[in-house]
């Protein structure tokens, strides 16, 4: 009996001995926690789960599972780390609205991709501070581009490695290779050429009866003013007046004067009727089955993607022009705003695994890590052979980077081909040619309520004036709504704030 009660004690001991052991290791409070931003392998016997949403990447998109499903695999194999994703699935519409119902209804997930309304989140403490992880990071900081640090200096929540990629106007190649208009379009791309551009696509109908009109956009003008505003003198947030004091360009004659086009646009058939209620999925429906001629897209890959789709619909004559901005009193797509990134991807604060979430960030930047994000699934997407990486159609048609897509692609084997295809390389160039950087601010929390409340005048007016519903000799009634409803206290802190 003694014998049994020894062995008994000597096997409680080494229990407690391993779970004192195991605790030493776990993330329970007290214990030692690794640094912010350290990449050193973490081999953990149980899998951490890291729940995910990401536009477009759910449960139902079978490349997707097979993307996180591979990634799982090369953390296991080059790192270390037993990760398990759980893709998180939102309702279809907008996701920006459906995310922030989703995080404001208390399911909170580790890793999180915004499209617009982070800010929201972000004044709530829910988002983590990425800037000491970067520091940190194995990987990240060097490829880091230079807006993006320009950006995580003002707004440390949203991580976006990506080209400068503004969105830049297309039209199939066989329509525009049938217009008359279309060399003085290329020529000298005024507003005017534009224009009869546009008129002359919906009257002569290459697309024996279609197009429909010239061109669509996804819920309101957002798209349609990169090709349109710098031409009308929106070249900036802000429009320094000749006083040398600032107002706000969506308040301007300037602003009068593009919605009055637009307007026009409107009224003889050449804007989609329906741009109100499109979402990006069915403005781009309505671009491959030819109703609409022109929209616009995400410069480099979205524009190759875009590319592929519509050659796979239409034929090889159907590959895509990329057109320039417009040209008035200047020229360009918009000045790029530097204050924050507009997309891209935080951890939450409420993550009980944001080590290992950023682990998983710096690993995709990686040479490895790389290969799979930017290149996608060997022997589908490319091969090897001689040493060389060599893209196939699938790759160019299909794929695009989830997380990193800096400049330069660091991987341990060489490019055979090139990365972009033509339309997607021009419209990158373009990004670049007229790249100019804009003065706006970051909206400070005592103005957030008011800003939002006012940029949702200004949809409900400007779509009003396009549309005919409001007369443009109402515009003033519009701008003094603007102000009273916090416009003029806005006006006076970006008077004493911008240099």
């Amino acid at each position: 009996m003694k014998k049994v009660s020894l062995l008994l004690i000597v096997a409680m001991l080494v229990m407690v001995m391993s779970a004192c052991t195991s605790n030493s290791n776990s993330s329970s409070p007290g214990a030692s926690q690794p640094e912010p931003g350290t990449t050193q392998p973490e081999v953990n016997s149980d899998p951490v789960t890291l729940k995910i949403v990401y536009k477009d990447e759910g449960t139902v998109n079978p490349v997707s599972v097979k993307f996180f499903e591979t990634l799982e695999k090369s953390l296991a194999e080059d790192e270390g780390l037993n990760v398990k994703f759980e893709l998180v699935d939102l309702a279809q519409g907008s996701y920006a609205e459906n995310l922030n119902l989703l995080l404001l209804g208390g399911t909170i997930p580790d890793i999180i991709y915004f499209q617009g309304g982070d800010q929201q989140i972000s004044d709530q403490g829910l988002l983590e501070d990425l800037t000491p992880y970067i520091e940190k990071s194995a990987y990240i900081k060097d490829i880091i581009e230079p807006h993006n640090k320009t950006r995580m200096e003002s707004y440390p929540y949203l991580l976006w490695i990506k080209p400068l990629a503004p969105k830049t106007p297309v039209v199939r190649a066989d329509w525009f290779n049938a217009m008359e208009s279309s060399k003085a379009l290329m020529d000298n791309p005024t507003v005017d050429n534009y224009y009869a551009f546009f008129k002359e696509l919906v009257e002569k109908k290459p697309g024996k009866g279609k197009p429909s009109y010239a061109l669509t956009a996804a819920g309101d003008i957002t798209e349609i003013n990169f090709i349109f505003n710098t031409a009308f003198g929106l070249d900036t947030t802000w429009l320094k007046k000749d006083d040398g004091t600032y107002e706000y360009s969506k308040v301007s004659q300037k602003e009068k004067e593009k919605l009055t086009f637009y307007n026009k646009l409107y009224k003889e058939g050449l804007l989609d009727p329906q741009f109100i209620t499109k979402q990006w999925d069915t403005k781009e429906d309505a671009f491959y089955k030819g109703d609409a001629a022109v929209i616009t897209g995400t410069a480099g890959k979205i524009i190759d993607l875009y590319n592929g789709r519509m050659q796979e619909l239409g034929g090889d004559d159907a590959n895509l022009i990329v057109l320039p901005p417009a040209k008035g009193e200047a020229q360009g797509f918009g000045a790029t705003d530097v204050t924050k990134e507009s997309r891209g991807l935080a951890i939450s604060t409420q993550s009980p695994h944001k080590d290992v979430a950023f682990k998983v960030f710096d690993y995709l930047a990686s040479p490895k890590g790389q290969m799979l994000d930017r290149l996608g699934f060997e022997n589908e997407h490319y091969t090897v052979a001689d040493g060389k990486i060599e893209l196939n159609e699938k790759y160019y048609s299909e794929w695009y980077a989830r997380f990193w897509e800096p400049t330069e692609m660091k991987a341990d084997t060489p490019l055979k081909t090139p990365l972009l295809g033509e339309p997607g390389t021009e419209s990158l160039k373009l990004a670049t040619d007229f790249y100019t950087e804009d003065n706006n601010f970051i909206i400070i929390e005592q103005f957030t309520a008011n800003w939002d409340a006012m940029n949702n005048l200004y949809k409900e007016y400007s779509t009003d004036f396009i549309t005919g519903k409001k007369d443009l000799s109402q515009f003033d009634q519009f701008v003094e709504a603007w102000n009273a409803a916090g416009g003029a206290e806005i006006t006076k802190y970006a008077n004493e704030n911008i240099k």
